[in-house]
């Protein structure tokens, strides 16, 4: 059933090709659950375009279930590499595998890398006190372990 809803969503996803799709589950009581996202983000009618696509393509006759399409929310983990460039400008807190966490402005995005860049106070190299300097960081895709947006309110 897993590949016939996958094949269904695909086909609906191709409809809107700003749309893609981030994570399908279905639970051994056939509750289906579609989370998709989207370039420009998401409309409540394109989840009810998603779901409808799918709805109307399966027997419940055949087998009971029930069916969530839903967008992706903004406290969940970046996990597709479209998802890091449309958010390219706001603030990442990305954890590594190597245990590091970076907070940063997601300056760039590309399909297997993003860089991060921030300001920092260091000591100044001669004399005392404390300089300003803006530091940058490329991480790979398969360095990241979560990278969320950060949500901040002015």
């Amino acid at each position: 059933m897993r590949d016939r809803i996958l094949e269904l969503v695909t086909e609906a996803l191709e409809k809107n090709t700003s749309l893609f799709l981030i994570d399908l589950s279905i639970t051994e009581d056939l509750k289906i659950k579609v989370v998709i996202d989207g370039d420009h983000g998401v409309s409540l009618s394109d989840c009810i375009d998603v779901s409808r696509a799918v709805e109307h393509q399966l027997d419940r006759d055949e087998s009971d279930f029930s069916l969530e399409v839903t967008s992706a929310g903004a406290t969940e983990p970046l996990v597709n590499a479209r998802q890091y460039t449309k958010n390219i400008g706001r603030k990442l807190k990305v954890k590594t595998n190597t245990g590091e966490i970076v907070e940063g402005i997601l300056s760039d995005a590309q399909s297997d890398t993003i860089k991060l860049s921030w300001k920092a106070r260091e000591k100044k190299p001669v004399g005392k006190g404390k300089i300003t300097v803006q530091k940058e960081k490329i991480l790979g895709h398969e360095e990241i372990i979560e990278a969320k947006v950060m949500i901040t309110f002015n």
